[in-house]
């Protein structure tokens, strides 16, 4: 308790050790942005396979979260302990592999920083409170959800029903809004992209977004109520709307190709969790005046 009241008498100490979790967590989502869809569709492949009742060649190497331990995709050089200091080591390293020199995406220091500026900005706004400890969590399962749906076009089930069930649990204390509105939050979250999912299908005979989009929604709509819906689908659309109209006349991104809405909504979720309530407020005044 005296530690806790220390940090809530100096922000900027609580704000240095979020931020240095941030780095610390972020580190391990590259490893989850990177394995978890490999696991997935390893799975799926066995699963095929049995109920094919077909033989399938498996992997010899165990791939987990755990294992193996990180290393090169080039040489398979083993990254050391001092090799894997989030931002320092990459800074260090030159942005090089150690043994064969070959060049690091800096996207993995991207993540790292972008995980530690989030969870800053978050324990500001929420400060020493419960509400801060999922709001952690749900800022961090957002942010390894968009790059996994950025790269593959897959929100994994593994990272939004989990969600969703503990979004509704801490809604039974009350901590983002109350469980009346979180249950039905989660329901009107999936139902209503389903729905304009089905509507654009007969319409148009394609599929304008993935089973993945609707229960993102509903894990949203689980922690923040389904007042927050609203707001979030129509900034995450407009937001979409114009980043995917950009690319396609910049030749950027081919308009054949579909562009992946789960970072849009991941966004949006996430400022609404923060401002939703400013921005509706803001919003109502501009509107009646």
């Amino acid at each position: 308790m005296n530690l806790l009241n220390y940090l809530a008498t100096e922000p900027k100490m609580m704000l240095f050790i979020a931020g240095f979790l941030g780095l610390i967590v972020g580190s391990f989502l590259n490893v989850v942005i990177y394995r978890l869809p490999i696991m997935m569709e390893r799975e799926w492949r066995k699963q095929c396979a049995e109920l094919l009742n077909v033989s399938v060649q498996t992997p010899s190497e165990t791939l987990n979260l755990n294992q193996p331990r990180s290393h090169c995709p080039h040489c398979g050089h083993q990254i050391k302990v001092l090799e894997n200091i989030p931002i320092l080591s990459y800074i260090w390293q030159w942005g090089k592999c150690t043994a064969c020199h070959h060049k690091i995406s800096p996207r993995y220091p991207i993540i790292e920083a972008t995980s530690a500026i989030l969870a800053m900005i978050t324990t500001w706004h929420f400060g020493l409170e419960w509400s801060l400890i999922g709001a952690l969590v749900l800022t961090w399962a957002l942010l390894a959800a968009s790059m996994i749906d950025f790269d593959h076009q897959l929100l994994p089930d593994n990272i939004t029903l989990p969600l969703l069930w503990l979004g509704i649990l801490c809604n039974l204390f009350g901590l983002y809004t109350d469980i009346e509105s979180s249950i039905i939050g989660a329901m009107a979250g999936y139902l209503i992209l389903w729905t304009l999912y089905w509507l654009f299908k007969i319409v148009t005979g394609k599929e304008g977004m993935g089973y993945g989009d609707f229960k993102l929604l509903a894990m949203l709509g689980a922690w923040m109520g389904w007042q927050a819906l609203p707001l979030i689908i129509l900034m995450s659309s407009i937001v979409g709307a114009i980043v995917g109209i950009t690319l396609v006349l910049m030749r950027l991104q081919d308009k054949s190709v579909p562009i992946p809405f789960g970072p849009y909504l991941a966004a949006a979720g996430w400022i609404n969790l923060l401002w939703g309530s400013a921005l509706t407020h803001a919003y109502l005044l501009w509107t009646y005046h």
